[in-house]
């Protein structure tokens, strides 16, 4: 797809304060097959790459994670020729070993969402997608790189646990979800991975630990106020980290990862 002031070959999917990435831009109202997406998507450049940032809930956090429109979303973006997705997002900790504040590249999902549209593909061909390691490896190669460069405290890895939400996790919950080999805790990155994977997307989740879960800490329980104002607090690092990575991620002509790869024969036939 040519390079027009109206798409873009990368995107960051997060909170309305990742709308300061940018000095200059344009905001595009896209039309899907699914209804309209979370927001008008904003375009602009970031280190010399168009880059398209869509607040996740909405311009005022009107969506909550059950009734994000993931597929409008991820269709809009793939639309504008996004091939790279950048996911910031906030998350609990299950276990004592990161704390508020830590910025985790996870590697691996759990889902325990339900009732979620999950997927492009209702048939009447079947299609099947490979998502054994769901996180684009390139991308979290390019993340840990620029930190490891700029000094930048990342963590390499973990297995990040998808609830339904809107409610936080039961401190039984929160351990049984630790037991079964969790270590964070969200309510967006499912169905938003897959769905990426299912449009042959490259999905790179960078999470930002704002709270112990209810399991680790009989004494403390999470609270939407403690993990907003957790995630403000560290808003800038995480924007720097961004800004830094995205020249980072392979162009989308030159993409050799199983993202791209995806919707190829070989890959569907089983």
């Amino acid at each position: 797809m040519r390079a027009t002031p109206h798409t873009a070959d990368v995107a960051v999917i997060g909170g309305s304060g990742f709308y300061s990435m940018f000095d200059e831009a344009d905001d595009i109202v896209v039309d899907t097959p699914y209804g309209a997406p979370s927001a008008p998507l904003r375009i602009g450049e970031v280190a010399g790459r168009r880059v398209a940032f869509l607040p996740r809930h909405g311009c005022d956090h009107q969506f909550p994670p059950h009734r994000i429109p993931y597929r409008a979303n991820v269709w809009a973006l793939h639309a504008l020729g996004v091939r790279q997705i950048l996911a910031p997002c906030a998350v609990g900790s299950l276990t004592s070993g990161a704390g508020p504040g830590a910025i985790v590249l996870p590697d691996q999902l759990l889902d325990r969402t339900s009732g979620r549209a999950g997927t492009f593909h209702d048939g009447p061909t079947p299609t099947h997608v490979s998502f054994a390691d769901p996180y684009c490896q390139a991308g979290r190669g390019a993340v840990l790189a620029t930190a490891a460069r700029h000094g930048l405290g990342v963590a390499d890895g973990g297995t990040l646990v998808v609830v339904e939400g809107p409610r936080f996790s039961t401190r039984a919950e929160s351990r049984f979800y630790a037991a079964s080999g969790g270590s964070l805790i969200n309510m967006t990155a499912l169905p938003e991975a897959a769905l990426a994977r299912e449009l042959a997307v490259c999905y790179t989740g960078i999470a930002l630990v704002t709270d112990f879960d209810a399991g680790v800490d009989a004494a403390t329980a999470v609270t939407q106020d403690g993990v907003f104002r957790i995630f403000e607090a560290n808003l800038a690092r995480l924007r720097d980290l961004l800004v830094r990575v995205v020249p980072r991620l392979p162009p989308a002509e030159s993409r050799d990862c199983v993202c791209a790869r995806a919707l190829d024969p070989i890959a569907l036939a089983r």
